[in-house]
């Protein structure tokens, strides 16, 4: 599925192109998936928890908390860049999917979710006087700089030139309150 979304829209894409990108049948695959649509929510999934164990992964969490802001800014953009069709067609196609475009959405926000409140919750970023995001506060976040992302991509934008103005984003926002 990830071969054909980098040659194709996911609405263009057939099971055909799928399969021949896999080196197999029709048969096979219709063994794992039901349809086109559950095989690309399946690699979404997939996508989806690999990020989130990438940045999480990438931040080093005894570091002063502008440094693990930048960390963990970098590591998205850095997985988003590493497939931008596919990140594409997360961002723009996956909303099409009726429910399970939904239930994917919603999975996939409660996860960055919990990695922004995780990532928030250590002594040094209390110190600092950073505390984890409200779930709102997080929704919120991730929400824009999903979109932020999806639009550089379609304008044929670096990801890496909004490293910067992400950081700084993150930073006003999850960055510490006077008590």
């Amino acid at each position: 599925m990830a071969g054909a979304l980098r040659e194709r829209d996911y609405h263009e894409v057939t099971i055909a192109d799928v399969v021949n990108h896999a080196r197999t049948s029709k048969r096979t695959f219709y063994e794992q998936f039901a349809s086109k649509q559950e095989c690309f929510v399946a690699l979404l999934r997939e996508t989806n928890a690999r990020m989130v164990r990438d940045i999480a992964a990438a931040v080093t969490r005894e570091a002063p908390w502008q440094v693990q802001a930048r960390q963990a800014v970098e590591a998205l953009i850095a997985s988003m860049e590493s497939d931008p069709a596919l990140c594409l067609s997360w961002l723009r196609a996956a909303p099409s999917l009726g429910e399970a475009g939904r239930a994917l959405s919603r999975e996939t926000m409660d996860s960055f979710v919990a990695l922004m409140r995780t990532l928030a919750d250590t002594p040094e970023l209390k110190a600092a006087g950073v505390t984890p995001p409200s779930r709102e506060v997080a929704i919120t976040l991730f929400g824009g700089l999903r979109e932020l992302i999806a639009i550089t991509l379609e304008e044929g934008g670096d990801l890496s030139g909004i490293a910067g103005v992400a950081t700084e984003v993150v930073m006003l926002v999850l960055g510490p309150r006077p008590r």
